[in-house]
């Protein structure tokens, strides 16, 4: 039977033999490692599931993917808005950097609040 459980006695003592699923190991990235400690801190019984369930790698991995998808999705559009390209670059990089900058904080911002804080 799948569902039976098995016995180890210790000093008089029967401790049952559990073991958690066996999840995947894929590598976490920034924002996948984000979300750990948010759902850790604050999605205890969420974390808890998952974790029990084996889903808890597969889970955080789709997450750094999903949030990867926003990046690539959201810095070309609003370096494009703002006027950010080549050309301001060339010849006015300091400006460029400080916009470049801006739009990665701004992003960010959104990834943190669409993705990893909710």
């Amino acid at each position: 039977m799948k569902n039976e459980i098995t016995y180890t006695e210790h000093n008089g003592l029967y401790y049952p033999d559990l073991a958690l699923p066996e999840q995947t190991n894929y590598p976490l990235g920034k924002y996948a490692n984000l979300r750990l400690d948010f759902m850790k801190k604050h999605r205890r019984g969420t974390y808890t599931t998952l974790l029990t369930e084996g889903r808890l790698n597969e889970y955080l991995h789709n997450i750094d993917i999903q949030a990867h998808e926003l990046l690539d999705d959201i810095t070309p559009r609003l370096t494009q808005e703002r006027g950010i390209d080549e050309i301001l670059k060339a010849h006015n990089a300091l400006l460029w950097t400080a916009e470049m900058n801006n739009v990665k904080a701004s992003v960010e911002e959104i990834i943190l609040q669409e993705v990893v804080y909710q």
